[in-house]
């Protein structure tokens, strides 16, 4: 859904690498950090197995999502999320990210961050760090970036 093309915002320290962030994921680390108010919409979540994603619907648009793949040892790992631009900075990613990490609590599941997005948001809900796989937590870092 997000071009991952486009200007440095930030960068991201993963153990053996820095990565630069999109100008979109750099709007979507802002709402998540931001604390954007609740939504205005009314939006489910289906999780799509096959496809590996989490999508938010409004109506019948898929308007958000989060991409994973599943490993053998019960861990979730957490690609990427991405949001239309006319849903951004209206909670959506917030409430999409919180309900895969509930999600993945219910199951039983770890997690391996390799989302910068997701990342931020564990950062400023400690409450979820518990899910954070230790032997294989992927994204270790947010980290400002002047380019």
């Amino acid at each position: 859904m997000t071009d991952p093309s486009g200007p440095v915002g930030h960068a991201v320290q993963r153990p053996d690498e820095t990565v630069t962030l999109s100008e979109d994921q750099v709007v979507l680390i802002d709402e998540v950090v931001e604390a954007s108010p609740p939504t205005a919409f009314d939006f489910r979540v289906v999780n799509d197995e096959n496809l590996g994603t989490y999508d938010a619907i409004v109506g019948d648009r898929e308007v958000a999502g989060v991409t994973y793949s599943v490993t053998g040892d019960n861990r979730l790992v957490l690609l990427g999320t991405s949001v239309l631009p006319e849903f951004r900075k209206q909670g959506i990613a917030t409430e999409l990210i919180r309900h895969v990490l509930d999600d993945a609590r219910t199951q039983g599941k770890t997690v391996t961050i390799l989302c910068p997005i997701v990342r931020t948001f564990i950062e400023h809900n400690p409450e979820y760090a518990d899910l954070i796989d230790a032997k294989h937590p992927g994204v270790t870092q947010r980290r400002t970036h002047s380019s």
